[in-house]
Formats: structure tokens, sequence, C-alpha cells
């Protein structure tokens, strides 16, 4: 088990199950705000895919931390609405943006074999967690926005688990589909275009589909994740 320092008081950090004794408790704005006593922010990883929920903890991170950098996975296979959606919550929220490209070379040959419709699991290996990899090794824990109620793997995280040689944070974890949409019209967020053409979430243009939460993702495929959230990992 990784041990951590806690930067307040300079004592060695709770391990992971009193890491999740404390956070549990607390509410996701105080969680996020208490992680950077324990992590300084260089260490700490930001990703977002600027998907339909994605407003949410960018809004909450420009707040808290707004200096916080936040990592964008640039597959080249977005949708042009998702790129034009990242460009209008950067510069509402003023977001320090750092996209995240896969291998030229590799990209390539996804590409020309289309790979998404014959192996996707290899497609999303190479053009999302390969890239990835290197920038999660310079950091400790990783700030996601997964959420409980969006597929049964995810109903059973906690708000922080260890992938690998990383911390997963999830701040989000146990909020419901109520304290979003609550959250989202109270702060007037602005809603992924795509939304109200019927998507409930999005990846890559080539396997999204129309569908209500998670359903249109690898739609008739058992994939339900794209590798970066893996189970047991």
């Amino acid at each position: 088990m990784t041990t951590y320092r806690n930067l307040k008081n300079d004592l060695p950090a709770p391990n992971l199950e009193t890491l999740n004794e404390v956070f549990s408790p607390m509410n996701f704005e105080e969680r996020i705000r208490q992680l950077y006593r324990f992590f300084p922010q260089k260490e700490v990883l930001f990703t977002s895919s600027f998907g339909t929920q994605s407003a949410f903890l960018l809004h909450l991170i420009s707040r808290i931390r707004p200096g916080q950098p936040v990592h964008f996975i640039d597959t080249t296979f977005h949708f042009p609405e998702t790129l034009a959606y990242k460009q209008q919550l950067a510069g509402r929220f003023g977001l320090n943006v750092i996209d995240v490209l896969p291998d030229t070379a590799q990209n390539k040959i996804t590409a020309e074999e289309k790979l998404w419709k014959k192996d996707p699991g290899t497609c999303c290996m190479a053009n999302k967690v390969l890239p990835l990899k290197p920038i999660k090794a310079r950091h400790k824990v990783w700030i996601s926005g997964l959420m409980a109620h969006q597929t049964d793997f995810r109903s059973n995280l906690r708000v922080f688990e260890q992938q690998g040689n990383i911390l997963k944070f999830h701040p989000l974890i146990d909020i419901d589909e109520g304290e979003f949409l609550y959250y989202m019209s109270y702060h007037k967020l602005p809603r992924h275009p795509l939304e109200e053409k019927g998507y409930g979430s999005i990846g890559c243009e080539h396997c999204t589909s129309r569908g209500k939460g998670r359903s249109g993702r690898w739609k008739g495929l058992a994939k339900t994740e794209c590798g970066l959230h893996p189970s047991g990992a």
C-alpha cells in the first residue's frame, strides 16, 4: 500500500480504509476541499470527457481549485458537439485544459482498420488507456466523476479505490440523479448539445448511440467501460 503525507501537519496520511472512513460521511464539496489537505495539486490528476454529466464536476473544481489542470483525452473520434462543448465550458469556467493525444501511428491504424467495429477494446486501449498511462504515473491520486447510479460496476465503488499505483477519488459516487439535476439547474450549467437529441452518455462518435443513461455506449456489446475504470484494477 502506498503511503501519503498529510500536508496540514506533516504526519503520515491515513491508509485506504481510513481515507474512506474519513471522507465517506462528507458531502461532495467537502470531499474535494479536503483532498488538497492530503495531496498537493501537482500530485492530483483530473480528467474529463466533457460528456453529458461533466459540467457538474468541472464547475465544482473550478470553484474550489481553479488552478487544477483538466486533462482531456482526445481520441480524434469525438463528436464535433463534444469538442464545441469543451470549448464552451473551458471559457465559462476558466479551465486549464490539457489535450492528451494518442500515438499517431496507432491512431492511424485504428482509423484505417475501423477497430471500433471488430475490436473496440483494442481501440480504447490505443486511443484512451495508453495515452493516459505516462500521465497517471506522474500523479498520486486521480479525481473521477463516476456515480454509483450509472452502472452496476460503479455501484460497488467507494470514495477511494486503489487502481494499480494510483488512488482513484470518487467525490460524487453517492449522489443521486436528483442531486445532480438540482445542482445543474441551480447553477444554470449548460448541458451537452447532444442530450436533447436523445444521447444519455457520450463517448467516441463510432461507439455511441442514442439511449437512456449509458445504454447507448457500445450498444449490443457486453462492453460497458472504456478501460480507464477497470473492475478489480
